[in-house]
Parts: structure tokens; sequence; C-alpha cells
């Protein structure tokens, strides 16, 4: 298994989304965490098996929320760079690469 870190914005990424999907459903967070915490376990699991998206970046699209795991491989790491919503344009943070 490859290990798991987050750039700073891909953290704050993930606080926005639990607090919003909180605020709209008491425990909707909750599911949603779960559905990353599933995701995240497959790409450090085989981090290769996912499609590359932009430049060198992979997507891994979340179950039941319309999110991607947005990463990069870097030897055994694997560095979320976000988790974005479908429908955001790869403009908007693409500068993150």
């Amino acid at each position: 298994m490859h290990k798991i870190s987050f750039t700073k914005e891909a953290l704050f990424d993930v606080e926005a989304i639990v607090l919003w999907h909180e605020e709209h459903r008491v425990g909707l967070s909750y599911d949603f965490e779960l559905c990353l915490e599933v995701g995240l376990t497959e790409v450090s699991r085989n981090p290769n098996h996912f499609q590359k998206r932009y430049k060198n970046v992979k997507v891994r699209f979340i179950s039941r929320f319309p999110f991607g795991i947005h990463y990069l491989i870097k030897e055994n790491e694997v560095v979320v760079l976000g988790v974005f919503h479908t429908s955001r344009s790869p403009k908007n943070w693409s500068k993150r690469i």
C-alpha cells in the first residue's frame, strides 16, 4: 500500500465538503466521509489503476457523491491535490499542479 498525504488545499476541500453536506442533512457528511475513505483505500492499494486526467494527475471518482479524488504518484506516496465536484472546470484548480 502507498502512503497517502494531502496538500493543505486538499484538506480545506474535504472540510468544506463535509460542512456543506452536514448543513444540508444531518448525517450526510458521515456518508460522504465513508465513501471518501473507500476511495482513498483503493487509491492507496493500486494508484496506477485509475485514469490519468490532466498532465500526471489521476482521478478516482467517489461512489454516491459527485466528487473526484485528484492525486499524483510520487515514488511510494500518493499526494492528494484536491477533492473536486465533477461539475468544476479544471481551469479553476489547475494551478494546484
